[in-house]
């Protein structure tokens, strides 16, 4: 059976796609974040607050993990990237899950057995 004619390609797909788009949304979003920290914006700004307030429940699970770095004016949260970091490898994680899924033949899982026998 040849693998792109599968049933499951297109869902396997679609679900790749739709994770990617929300880990790229999650990702613009913290580096908004660290960007406005980095550059000591007007917290009380509206577009600011609005990225903080969202980003909050997001970076809130790193947000002790390190303390802050300040240097004179700006302020480095490395907790903010942490959490960049790890919501990426989460959606890495999340989609080679899902690719298990695929169909493959037999051929192709004989080729990557072998493939990974090397390793």
């Amino acid at each position: 059976m040849d693998s792109s004619n599968s049933p499951s390609t297109k869902p396997l797909y679609r679900g790749t796609q739709i994770i990617w788009y929300i880990v790229s949304i999650v990702e613009i979003l913290l580096i908004f974040r660290v960007f406005l920290k980095a550059t000591s914006a007007n917290a009380n700004a509206p577009f600011t607050s609005f990225i903080y307030e969202v980003t909050n429940p997001i970076a809130s699970p790193f947000l002790r993990v390190f303390s802050t770095t300040q240097v004179e004016w700006a302020i480095i949260e490395w907790t903010t990237i942490l959490a960049m970091f790890v919501y990426w490898i989460l959606a890495l994680g999340i989609i080679n899950l899902l690719l298990m899924g695929k169909t493959i033949s037999t051929l192709e899982a004989s080729e990557k057995l072998d493939k990974q026998e090397r390793i």
